[in-house]
């Protein structure tokens, strides 16, 4: 079995509980490094398993058993140049002439602003564009696009218990 590693963010515990670290444990995290921030728990999982999907919706099966509530799992879809740069271990300025059309056509367009001067793109179609010019193997379009889709269905809320693991299996294996 391989490591997974991720993050899932989570909510509804009290920091001030007691009992918060040894509900998660018990639950079945005891393969997360815990910490809250900003009211929010941070469950950083190196979980093994034979897909990152399986992965993905065990841990999440267990913060939810703990009681707490699944915000995200991260490293998020939605990501800046710099992170871009990041994931694809290409350089800032590389990804910079990418984006202004500068080298190479097409680079996606981004998908969201937080700011007029912050655009963020979806890494999924950032990842398959960058793949299909040979620049980024495929799994990583594969991680890409199942975070894309585990975010997504929490933000939904569509998928009925077990349906979630079947579409993401699908999705891993190509």
């Amino acid at each position: 079995m391989k490591t997974h590693q991720f993050t899932v963010i989570a909510s509804g515990l009290d920091p001030e509980m007691q009992d918060y670290e040894d509900r998660l444990f018990e639950a079945g995290c005891d393969d997360a490094t815990l910490s809250f921030q900003r009211g929010l728990i941070i469950a950083e999982f190196a979980r093994e398993a034979p897909t990152l999907a399986s992965a993905i919706v065990s841990a999440m099966e267990n913060v939810r058993a703990a009681g707490a509530n699944v915000e995200r799992v991260e490293p998020d879809y939605l990501v800046s140049l710099s992170d871009i740069a990041d994931r694809s271990g290409l350089s800032r300025q590389a990804i910079s002439l990418y984006a202004r059309g500068e080298r190479g056509a097409d680079f996606p367009a981004p998908s969201a602003k937080v700011m007029s001067d912050r655009p963020l793109w979806d890494w999924y179609v950032v990842a398959l564009w960058l793949h299909k010019r040979s620049l980024l193997d495929q799994s990583a379009v594969v991680t890409a696009r199942l975070l894309r889709e585990v975010n997504n269905s929490l933000i939904t809320a569509q998928a009925p218990k077990g349906a979630l693991l079947g579409r993401l299996e699908a999705m891993e294996a190509g």
